[in-house]
């Protein structure tokens, strides 16, 4: 096999023959090479300015792995037929197993049904397939051997047209150069120099030498943009997913929220572990905070004091104001849905109001809301924990809603995102009942691993807030770093973070699994 230099030189060799250009792919062929390495040497060629080069670009029909067994073999339609006996007919069950490829079997029975070739008897309970006409010419087999000896043109468009939705040939386009002699023509190749050196300025060899022309006006490769983080990535793919099922993004700009809408508003007792500062960050500047809505927090504290409207008996315990008001870094985004579904109730009692207190007029407007942002605990870092990491929330508000409903939402969820190993498992939550944890198979910790939790919020927490008592809503909450783990093979959730962040992952991250078909329950939503 010639090197590229050797090539080089037969490419000038034959153009010192002749005044006509020379095509590259017609060089290509009488050289026995292949046509790429012919393209490099015409572009080294034209680098020394020894040639000029025209580009040519055409279209040819190539044959595909399917039509080159069809030219060895025969179409599927004629080996159907070819499989029948001359006299009777066998089943085509039968036929099936006599031709021994499934695939062809049933193309082929097909076509030869659509040709007339064959006929079917399915009088006697079983079918049976039999000769229909006694000689048959496999057209498309000589067709395809027509493109495969170069002579389309024999080809009409029809017949072209056929052959590719049958996936027999496909268009291939070719580029190609017509090569011709430049000005400065030598059959003598030598490389330019791109560097004067010592030896050749001592020894003065530099006046004959053939220097590569420099270009003063390249502005370099421009830099390239930054990658996204992991997090970040698998962050949008969750927000694509929440807008596919209909859900509207939430207001999360607020860090610190005040333990009223963090804890009081989800019917969390002030005595609740969760406030304690094993897990909480409270604030020590400003300590307090002034925008609770009076009526609404008059509410809050007689449910938690004895239940309020609910039918609950509450916590049977003094709740406190002053508890209420401290500023905490929020342990979860809950606190927001809490404001919108407050939002949500005044909106409805203010119909109420207009309709003069009769609720058969007024449409309770199902929502469904969702956020992804920062929230801060304190936790003692480990391969599964962090102080400071990202909660995805659903929160889904309707009429009858029920706990099938909460699983086949979060199953439609997770489908979408591209897992499919699913648990659930009952739990307790103070503002949530039922409540389920969720669990997704890990393969790289080889054990089943906690995403999330979920439920249907609790009376206590949702009637205060204004909604009719026939609406139920559902939530569910999750960790984004830990789906980005199972995702990504990760088995310390610090490797998500600061300098320890493969560089590799975020160039090559794997696709996301995304399905279309919505599950009932979710779609009724």
């Amino acid at each position: 096999m010639a090197s590229a230099d050797e090539l080089c030189q037969q490419l000038v060799q034959k153009l010192s023959l002749t005044e006509a250009p020379l095509n590259s792919i017609a060089f290509a062929s009488e050289a026995s090479v292949d046509h790429q390495k012919v393209v490099g040497a015409v572009k080294s060629l034209q680098s020394m300015n020894l040639i000029e080069a025209d580009q040519l670009e055409s279209k040819r029909l190539a044959l595909t792995a399917e039509a080159e067994q069809i030219v060895a073999n025969g179409s599927h339609e004629f080996l159907v037929w070819s499989a029948l006996p001359a006299e009777g007919g066998i089943e085509q069950a039968e036929l099936t197993k006599k031709i021994n490829n499934a695939n062809v079997a049933k193309l082929g029975f097909s076509k030869a049904m659509t040709n007339k070739w064959i006929a079917i008897d399915k009088s006697s309970g079983k079918p049976i397939v039999s000769r229909k006409a006694a000689d048959v010419v496999d057209e498309v087999q000589q067709l395809l051997q027509l493109v495969k000896n170069n002579a389309v043109d024999k080809l009409s468009e029809q017949q072209k047209t056929d052959l590719k939705k049958r996936k027999l040939i496909s268009e291939i386009t070719e580029k190609s150069y017509n090569v011709r002699k430049s000005a400065t023509f030598t059959t003598n190749i030598e490389k330019p120099e791109t560097d004067i050196t010592p030896e050749m300025i001592a020894k003065g060899t530099w006046k004959t030498k053939q220097f590569k022309d420099y270009n003063f006006d390249a502005k370099g490769i421009p830099p390239e943009c930054g990658h996204l983080h992991p997090l970040l990535k698998v962050r949008e793919q969750f927000r694509q997913i929440f807008f596919e099922l209909g859900f509207v993004e939430m207001p999360t700009n607020n860090y610190v929220e005040s333990s009223f809408w963090c804890f009081d508003t989800l019917f969390v007792p002030q005595k609740h572990p969760a406030r304690d500062l094993q897990d909480t960050f409270f604030l020590s500047e400003p300590a307090e905070c002034g925008d609770i809505p009076a009526e609404y927090m008059a509410r809050i504290k007689e449910t938690h004091e004895n239940g309020g409207q609910t039918g609950s008996q509450g916590y049977q315990m003094e709740w406190k104001t002053s508890e209420a008001k401290k500023n905490v870094l929020r342990t979860h985004t809950t606190a927001v849905s809490a404001r919108m579904l407050y939002k949500v109730g005044q909106e409805y009692q203010k119909q109420l109001v207009s309709a003069g207190g009769d609720g058969g007029k007024v449409e309770f407007k199902p929502v469904k809301f969702f956020s992804i942002d920062k929230v801060f605990r304190n936790e003692t870092l480990d391969a599964t924990h962090l102080a400071e990491f990202c909660q995805i929330e659903g929160v889904a508000a309707g009429r009858n809603l029920s706990l099938g409903h909460l699983m086949g939402m979060i199953k439609e969820f997770f489908v979408k995102l591209g897992i499919a190993d699913l648990r659930f498992k009952p739990t307790y939550n103070p503002y949530t009942e039922p409540s389920m944890e969720m669990y997704s198979w890990h393969p790289g910790l080889k054990k089943w691993v906690e995403i999330g939790n979920s439920g249907v919020f609790r009376p206590e927490m949702i009637r205060p807030m204004g909604l009719p008592e026939d609406v139920n809503v559902l939530g569910w909450g999750l960790g984004l770093e830990r789906p980005t783990m199972i995702k990504y093979g990760i088995d310390n959730i610090r490797d998500l973070v600061g300098h320890k962040v493969d560089l590799q992952m975020v160039y090559d991250s794997p696709v996301c699994v995304l399905h279309n078909d919505l599950t009932k329950d979710s779609a009724s939503l």
